[in-house]
């Protein structure tokens, strides 16, 4: 069955995404990032993300063998408050100010996704936002979303990299996007910004450096010193990289989505509050947050680290 991609952009962009593109399997595209993907494997730079190396990131087909169109969605999430200088305060990532990327996500896909079905007997969907083993980053590029940066972000030309991506995987043939070329030149600003130098190279980071991995997913008692020293305030997450990207600071612009809108404590929290963060100050909180998957002791951790 044939439907007009146009149509599905234009229904997406209805839906509240910023940005839509399309992308077909090709093996060739797909063997040099799968190349690239295991080279990063073997050198240990996912850290303890042992889900990293699912077999199915490498091969789409592996999630969902009918597979052969990937409609690759992105929301921007910016807003355009500033946290405060003052070093009692701890940094959020900008990615987790307000309600769960996941949750407002998933809504759009899944009406996207219904809307697919409702165009003709047969149509397999299968749906993903962060929430399986899809190398959404290289999708995104291939679909001409945007671009893999130096930082390891996409960056799109309308929004900078403060975007969400998510996917719509289909049994559909449709008329491909093409993929988007690389323009970050010359620039090593978001290399030379990274306090623990956590980008080892262009275009690859090693989570072992990366303070939003240590914040988020490390869950042992205490990190490790060359972190734990190099925090510069940041209690979750990490946005330095991007805050020094050229083109953040040109093109970021307030979304229209008004959950991404941040919550009360989470521009400018205290260190000294959330190093002694309880369990229930912790729930209430971080409602339907993103932020959750930073457990209280973790967060503690995190912001006695920086005292």
């Amino acid at each position: 069955m044939r439907i007009n991609p146009l149509q599905i952009k234009e229904k997406a962009l209805s839906l509240g995404f910023h940005k839509v593109g399309i992308a077909s399997l090709d093996s060739q595209e797909k063997d040099r990032a799968s190349q690239h993907f295991q080279a990063w494997l073997a050198l240990g730079y996912h850290a303890d993300m042992a889900w990293m190396a699912n077999p199915k990131r490498s091969d789409i087909r592996q999630c969902m063998s009918e597979v052969r169109s990937v409609i690759c969605c992105a929301i921007n999430y910016y807003t355009p408050h500033q946290r405060p200088e003052g070093k009692e305060y701890g940094k959020i990532s900008r990615y987790g100010w307000g309600r769960d990327y996941h949750k407002i996500m998933h809504k759009k896909l899944k009406a996207l996704s219904n809307w697919l079905r409702e165009r003709g007997e047969g149509i397999l969907i299968r749906y993903y936002a962060d929430t399986g083993p899809v190398s959404d980053k290289v999708w995104a590029q291939r679909s001409g979303i945007g671009w893999i940066a130096k930082n390891g972000n996409v960056i799109t030309r309308e929004y900078g990299s403060w975007v969400f991506l998510g996917e719509v995987l289909t049994n559909l043939d449709l008329t491909p996007d093409k993929p988007h070329t690389e323009h970050c030149g010359t620039c090593t600003r978001c290399m030379d910004a990274c306090p623990t130098v956590a980008i080892a190279k262009p275009f690859v980071v090693d989570a072992n450096r990366c303070i939003a991995y240590h914040t988020i997913e490390n869950r042992a008692e205490q990190l490790p010193e060359a972190i734990a020293s190099n925090l510069k305030g940041w209690v979750a997450g990490c946005d330095i990289c991007q805050d020094v990207c050229p083109w953040n600071q040109r093109f970021a612009r307030e979304t229209d989505e008004i959950g991404f809108q941040p919550y009360p404590h989470n521009i400018a929290p205290k260190l000294a509050e959330l190093a002694e963060i309880s369990p229930q100050e912790w729930d209430k909180r971080f409602p339907a947050s993103a932020l959750r998957r930073i457990k209280p002791e973790m967060l503690r951790r995190n912001a006695r680290a920086n005292l």
